[in-house]
Formats: structure tokens, C-alpha cells, sequence
């Protein structure tokens, strides 16, 4: 698989596709809101992109930049193979990748001068624990963590925080998270839930990381998540993710679509027997009134973006 995120104007999100699944969507771009797709390395990194524009019986514009306005390039392609060989090749950081096309500059306008932060202590410190928080929590985005920024103090009239300040303050954080991750070594706690639920998936138990808000919002919506032939669900909302990331282990909410509580423990009895065979430690009394604990997690979750 490809460490890329793909996205499309008709606001698909398609991460780690194959190069097959790549030349894929690469092919289907061309009609109305479906005419480009734009692709992120994993972890997202600031100003380093590739994206190809492209409508029926036209040529394919292909663009990439990489770390700066100034260092943002444009060409053409005649067919979606050689656009799909060139995005391979940047995705897998081929040398050599973009040397089949000659590549102008394209001039992005002058680079805006970003106005320092004017907040007092107090308050950047707030801010900048909530967003730390969130990065370890390891769902959100570089946008949504930078949406987060620009409204956390926002009181009233009081926007302290403009959208550019915002991006400049939460790039700041995510590369330190980015580097720190590169220490990490091996599997970590997240990936083998997200092993474990992804098994659980496969067997007909819709499970969901991260799923809403809250309990109320989560036992609300869960149902419309499960197909026609899943018989309960897993689940935990993002309050549980800024637990576990704080290191007060994570609580799993578990039941049975059919409502009754023969089904909601077997449910909880397959949900335990994912999680220990990903190596995970579970603490659970078999009621099925009681949610489940995962306990002694180190909670490292790589960034995706």
C-alpha cells in the first residue's frame, strides 16, 4: 500500500490505496465534481502535496510542491498511465519520479507574513495543551486541529486567534509530534486495536475508533453505521480517545442491535477475545451492563492527517 491520502472533489478520502486503486481513481477523474484528486504523504506534512486536475477530452494538469510557495511546480500529461506513474513514483519517493516531464514554477502570489500570536500565558498555554492533547489522540487532521485553534478562545466578539495564526501555531506542533513518532519502533497500542477492530469488522461486528462526541451521540448514530447482516457493535467516542491519550486507559461501549442482553454479552465476549488476541490487556466483569476497559495502553498513535 501507498503511505498516501487521496482526496477528491466529490470529497472522498480513500488512505493507503494500492498503486492499482490510485490508477484507478486517477481514471474515473474527469466529470462534473469529480475532476481532481489531491495526494498527502502519511504523516500529512506542511506544504508538501501532489494533485492532477483533469476534464473529459482534455489533457491532465499535473502539480506538486514540495516544503514552500516557491517550490510549487506545474506540467501536463496526455494519459492517466503516465499521471498514475509520476504519482506512484512521488509516493513511493522514487529518485527520479518527475524527470519524464518538463516542470514550470508556478507563481502562487506573494507569501503573506503570518502576525505573531498576542495572547497571554494563560491562555496560550490552554490552547496549546488542548491541541497537544488532540494530536495524541492521532485522528485529526492538520485542518481540523487548525479549525480547532482558531475557535478554542474564541468568547464573544474576541477572535484572537485568525485562521493563518492558527495553521502556523498547529504546523509548529504537528512537526514536533511527527519527529517524536519517528522514535517510535515496532506496533504500537492503537495499531493493534485498530487491528483488533478491523477483525471484529470483518466478523459482522460494526466497530467504530473515535465515533462521536460523547455516550449519547454514540449510542444515537451507531445504528446507522452497521450493515444488514452485522450483529452488534464497538465503539469509543472522542472523550475515551483524550483518556487513553492521557494515559487513564480507554473505555470500549459494546451492545447488540437486537437490544437484548444475551446478545449485547456475546458481543462483549467476542470484543474482549479481538482485543487479547492483538495483545491487548482487557479488564472486563462480563456484565453487559458494564463497558469494557483496555488497560496499560501506551497510547502512540501515528499521525495520518
Amino acid at each position: 500500500m501507498l503511505e498516501i491520502v487521496v482526496k477528491t472533489e466529490n470529497r472522498q478520502r480513500h488512505v493507503r490505496v494500492s498503486a492499482d486503486e490510485l490508477a484507478g481513481l486517477v481514471r474515473r477523474i474527469g466529470g462534473e465534481d469529480d475532476r481532481f484528486l489531491v495526494l498527502q504523504r502519511i504523516p500529512d506534512l506542511p506544504d508538501v502535496f501532489a494533485q492532477v486536475w483533469h476534464e473529459s477530452g482534455g489533457d491532465y494538469t499535473l502539480e506538486h510542491r514540495d516544503g514552500a510557495a516557491d517550490r510549487h511546480f506545474q506540467t501536463t500529461a496526455g494519459t492517466p498511465e503516465a499521471v498514475t506513474a509520476a504519482l506512484t513514483g512521488w509516493a513511493r519517493r522514487e529518485d527520479g519520479w518527475d524527470a519524464e516531464f518538463a516542470w514550470s514554477p508556478l507563481d502562487m502570489g506573494p507569501v503573506r507574513e503570518v502576525p505573531p500570536l498576542d495572547l497571554d500565558e494563560g491562555d496560550r498555554r490552554d490552547l496549546e495543551s488542548r491541541l497537544r492533547e488532540v494530536l495524541a489522540g492521532g485522528y485529526a487532521s492538520r485542518a481540523e486541529v487548525a479549525e480547532l485553534a482558531e475557535e478554542y478562545l474564541v468568547t464573544g466578539d474576541r477572535r484572537p486567534v485568525s485562521r493563518a495564526q492558527a495553521t502556523a501555531l498547529v504546523d509548529q506542533l504537528w512537526l514536533e509530534r511527527v519527529a517524536e513518532q519517528t522514535t517510535w519502533e515496532g506496533e504500537t497500542d492503537p495499531e493493534r486495536l485498530t487491528r483488533a477492530f478491523t477483525a471484529l469488522q470483518e466478523a459482522g461486528v460494526t466497530a467504530r475508533e473515535n465515533f462521536t462526541c460523547c455516550r449519547n451521540c454514540g449510542d444515537a448514530e451507531i445504528g446507522a453505521e452497521g450493515g444488514p447482516d452485522t450483529r452488534g457493535f464497538v465503539y469509543f467516542h472522542s472523550q475515551c480517545t483524550d483518556s487513553a491519550a492521557s494515559g487513564h486507559g480507554l473505555m470500549l461501549l459494546y451492545g447488540g442491535f437486537d437490544g437484548s442482553s444475551e446478545t449485547t454479552a456475546a458481543i462483549g465476549h467476542e470484543v474482549v477475545a479481538a482485543l487479547e488476541a492483538a495483545g491487548l490487556d482487557v479488564e472486563w466483569d462480563r456484565d453487559p451492563t458494564r463497558a469494557i476497559s483496555v488497560t496499560s495502553l501506551n497510547w502512540r498513535r501515528r499521525l495520518v492527517g
